[in-house]
């Protein structure tokens, strides 16, 4: 052990091993690097954007922006403290509102991230009484929350309803807690929901399903739970994300009263945390009036996304994330790069975002989309990746 590497008293530097590790991540193509984005003058973007999840381009509309800064010259930069403090607006409920009145569920509750949305409706609705099965793809946030949710955890293949009736058919709790993606966040696949929801009812238990994907972009906008026709059953909780489809900042969980009342007296991650700031409540709530108004948006999406899927070969997605799969990490991550280095910019899913042996360049489509985009994707693609 070099002299370096000994911390005083001789026992070992205890950040030693950070230089083994961060080398081993670099020759298996998983380091990763923060590459901020620059601006052109005017405030356009010298790249062509397939990456981003701003899937309506409401990012940069000018009645999202209008909203925001609206909302910062009234209430200031921030929200001052948490939800149950100072930290609630009366635009935060009138967001709330609109939200609910868009998906059709009863009451809505907003969080300052999708991230924390996730964790604090798993966490205060499951416990050591709920047994959670959840989907082997489901996101992070839905895996972190298991691990916080003080719950035992059965993890079932992705979209295995058998496995799932299983799980639930044989449990020894009182309570049950079923966790899904509605629209896969790497696969970009959507899950049936309505057999999901029968499934849930028959074995007597609640279903918790992520539309971070499908808001904006399945049921003429109002996401795949409400296309479905769930959003308004009393063993559905949904959440959402507010910083995909609708372009700002956020997140929120949507269900029946009782579901949000328990929330704001029991979810960790809203109880402790400062509320969402004013600014990216008032573009939230601008960017929800205009996919209520503009149901066409979420079909220009999908046409988009489909023309994405011809250009490169693969089967159209069922809303905006498009999968190419590559299989080991380093070449995709030599694919995404090669395609940066022309002026497009995608994904690069690798471990442990997605399973070892299936990195895949994940493409977004966005409404806004022009044929002189995807003809210099289509041109740009076929250069890096020759049929």
């Amino acid at each position: 052990m070099s002299a370096a590497a000994v911390a005083a008293g001789g026992w070992p530097d205890p950040l030693a091993w950070l230089a083994d590790a961060a080398a081993e991540r670099t020759a298996a193509g998983l380091r990763r690097t923060l590459r901020p984005r620059r601006p052109e003058p005017g405030g356009r973007l010298g790249i062509l954007d397939l990456a981003s999840n701003d899937y309506l381009g409401l990012a940069r509309d000018r009645r999202v922006l209008a909203g925001a800064a609206a909302a910062l010259d009234r209430w200031g930069a921030g929200a001052t403290g948490s939800r149950l403090v100072t930290g609630s607006t009366e635009l935060h409920a009138e967001l709330e509102r609109a939200l609910a009145g868009l998906v059709g569920a009863p009451a809505a509750l907003v969080f300052s991230s999708g991230y924390l949305a996730n964790l604090g409706a798993v966490t205060a609705l499951a416990g050591p009484d709920c047994l959670i099965v959840s989907d082997a793809a489901n996101h992070a946030s839905l895996i972190d929350a298991c691990r916080l949710s003080r719950s035992r955890v059965v993890v079932v293949p992705h979209g295995d309803q058998r496995a799932a009736a299983t799980a639930l058919a044989v449990r020894a709790e009182p309570r049950a807690l079923v966790l899904l993606e509605a629209v896969n966040s790497a696969a970009g696949d959507l899950l049936p929901l309505a057999g999901w929801h029968r499934l849930a009812v028959r074995f007597g238990a609640l279903l918790l399903v992520d539309d971070a994907h499908g808001l904006g972009v399945r049921g003429a906008g109002r996401g795949a739970v409400a296309e479905a026709g769930l959003a308004a059953e009393p063993n559905v909780v949904t959440t959402v994300t507010l910083s995909k489809a609708l372009g700002a900042q956020g997140g929120a969980v949507l269900g029946g009263q009782p579901v949000i009342d328990h929330l704001v007296d029991r979810a960790r991650s809203f109880v402790f945390d400062t509320g969402l700031n004013p600014a990216a409540v008032g573009a939230a709530l601008a960017a929800v009036r205009i996919v209520a108004a503009e149901p066409g948006l979420a079909a220009a999406v999908r046409r988009r996304a489909a023309d994405l899927a011809a250009i490169c070969g693969v089967p159209a997605p069922d809303a905006a994330v498009l999968p190419v799969l590559v299989g080991e990490a380093l070449p995709a991550f030599e694919r995404a790069q090669a395609l940066r280095e022309r002026g497009i910019e995608v994904g690069c899913f690798r471990p442990p975002s997605v399973p070892p042996g299936t990195a895949r360049l994940r493409l977004v489509a966005r409404a806004d989309l022009t044929d002189a985009d995807l003809e210099r994707f289509c041109q740009t693609w076929r250069a890096v990746w020759p049929s």
